[in-house]
């Protein structure tokens, strides 16, 4: 309470003034409609600019979990789509009964680290094997292919991305479902290579390219490029083929890591058949 009077006692004099100027202002206010409405409109923009700064602040922070709710949304709703099931149809006594079952899930996670200018670039996420994550599961974001899962420890995971020497993925051209592979010469993030695409058939510029299926990692039709230019390997009656990747490597934020429930059952076969 002492230290209170020796404030007041220091300041009075800034007290005494801040007072009176208070008193005329009110006086003024409720004695002239003209300083009253003047008033008014100053308040309201002081209140007004207070309550905006304050919500873009807010609003600022809030982003983040804005986000991720979005992004686990989209992991759902993708998880709902028809490519992420496999069908079953059996016939019995000529009646036929289609049985859908689940085949690819989806998690979300965000990306911690991220490289896309160098000849072999890493991405790690902030999910783990207690989330699910395995080595050798597909990477995507929302706008096309991402990569493969490395490796995983508990929290985290590291993803080959399409930017690595090492990548290869098994693509085809969306118009006329012609495969090939997908490649990266480590110049330029936004360009990648698909080759093994035979001369037999024509391409577009701007023929969209996707994710084939014949892996078994990635979903069929997620996007990959578009087309740029095309190029004939010299004796080898295969294409070169430029593509323009979906995914702008520069951006990522948020990505979908897509376990495909199949997966051991079809290594297993596949195990089988090299064994023979």
């Amino acid at each position: 309470m002492k230290k209170l009077f020796d404030i007041l006692k220091r300041y009075d004099y800034l007290l005494v003034f801040v007072l009176l100027v208070s008193l005329s202002l009110l006086m003024m206010a409720r004695t002239t409609y003209y300083q009253s409405s003047r008033l008014a409109v100053w308040t309201a923009s002081v209140v007004g600019n207070w309550y905006k700064g304050v919500d873009g602040i807010s609003g600022y922070f809030g982003l983040k979990a804005e986000n991720d709710r979005l992004a686990e949304e989209n992991a759902r709703l993708r998880a709902r789509l028809a490519e992420s099931y496999i069908s079953y149809s059996d016939s019995v006594f000529s009646v036929h009964d289609t049985v859908f079952r689940q085949r690819y899930t989806y998690t979300e996670a965000r990306v911690m680290k991220n490289s896309w200018n160098q000849q072999n670039n890493y991405i790690m996420i902030g999910k783990g094997t207690e989330q699910g994550i395995k080595p050798d599961m597909a990477v995507i974001s929302p706008d096309g292919i991402v990569g493969v899962v490395m490796s995983a420890s508990r929290h985290f995971a590291t993803v080959m991305p399409v930017l690595h020497s090492d990548s290869r993925n098994s693509v085809k051209v969306l118009r006329t479902g012609i495969s090939g592979s997908l490649v990266w010469d480590g110049k330029d993030y936004r360009y990648a290579q698909v080759i093994d695409l035979p001369t037999t058939h024509q391409f577009n510029e701007g023929d969209t390219i996707v994710t084939s299926g014949l892996a078994g990692d990635f979903p069929e039709g997620i996007p990959v490029g578009y087309v740029e230019s095309a190029e004939t390997l010299k004796g080898s009656g295969f294409y070169k083929v430029r593509i323009r990747l979906a995914t702008d490597f520069n951006k990522l934020d948020h990505v979908y890591v897509v376990d495909n429930r199949f997966s051991e059952e079809q290594d297993k076969l596949m195990k089988d058949i090299e064994k023979q």
